[in-house]
């Protein structure tokens, strides 16, 4: 265990009520903002905390059930009935041949530009819209040789390594990459996104994360990594103790139950991780993910706090 790891220890059995009292309306407040970037939908957050507070009216007593009740009978009892704008005679009419006022090309022409355009016979017969091609995203301009060349010189201009959506990148030039990467100071960010990686490009990320000191976020989604590849991965995260993201979503077959519930393990045993990247389809690792991002967020906060 690292001795950033060590630190954090101690605000593993934290009161979290006890920190709530000694918060100050300002730190409250604060406190409010970065809830709103949690799940609504999250069933392990009270309704109360899924949505920001944005109401400033203060109490104005305790709660009396049985005054409110009355209060809302009585209410009921003043308020007037309204009457309706056409009165019932409880004779039934229809109209016939709605069906052919508007076309539906009409019905959404309109819509859009406010105004009857198309005036189109409602009997034709409705065309298709022309859709204009939509050109594909331009390549990755990255040049593989000089960030390799840039990444082994410590170049400190060098922050962040983006290969992604390069899939003719060989193998033996990432495994070159990520072993240049061990000894890098500078490289903030390494993202090998949609690069065919398969499980040696892993097994040589995992090498890489067990030297690397300064590497912070970290992005091997979309690639062709095993449950084998993935696990190397984890294991090697639990070494590191400066890696503030992960993400290792959408590989070409799905890991496994072993590998999500090592993933809520390494999530629950590396408090340095904030940001992690993956849908489990297990009910067990994602409540156990979900507790451990909560406890990593609010240790992260307490340490830039003090």
């Amino acid at each position: 265990m690292s001795s950033y790891q060590k630190e954090l220890e101690k605000y593993r059995d934290i009161d979290e009520d006890e920190i709530l009292r000694t918060l100050s309306p300002e730190e409250l407040e604060q406190l409010d903002c970065e809830l709103q970037d949690m799940d609504p939908e999250n069933m392990l957050l009270p309704a109360g905390l899924r949505q920001r507070d944005q109401t400033k009216k203060s109490p104005t007593g305790p709660l009396d059930r049985e005054a409110l009740l009355q209060y809302l009978e009585q209410q009921a009892l003043e308020v007037k009935e309204r009457d309706d704008l056409v009165p019932y005679t409880g004779e039934k009419k229809a109209i016939l041949g709605m069906y052919t006022l508007m076309s539906n090309k009409q019905y959404y022409d309109a819509i859009c530009s406010g105004e009857i355009c198309n005036t189109e016979g409602i009997s034709s017969v409705v065309q298709p819209d022309k859709y204009k091609p939509v050109p594909d995203e331009p390549p990755n301009p990255t040049n593989i040789e000089e960030i390799l060349k840039s990444v082994r010189s410590n170049d400190k201009e060098l922050e962040e390594v983006n290969l992604n959506n390069i899939q003719d990148i060989p193998i033996p030039m990432l495994t070159e990459l990520c072993e240049a990467m061990k000894t890098n100071t500078h490289v903030r960010s390494f993202s090998l996104v949609a690069t065919r990686s398969g499980d040696p490009v892993a097994n040589a990320v995992a090498d890489m994360l067990r030297e690397n000191r300064s590497l912070q976020s970290l992005n091997i989604e979309s690639n062709f990594i095993s449950s084998t590849g993935l696990m190397a991965v984890l294991k090697a995260v639990r070494e590191n103790a400066t890696l503030t993201e992960l993400r290792v979503d959408n590989q070409r077959q799905w890991p496994g139950d072993a590998v999500e519930m090592e993933m809520a393990t390494v999530l629950e045993q590396c408090p340095s991780i904030v940001r992690f990247g993956y849908h489990f389809t297990q009910q067990g690792p994602r409540t156990r993910a979900a507790q451990a991002m909560t406890r990593n967020n609010e240790l992260r906060r307490q340490q830039k706090k003090r």
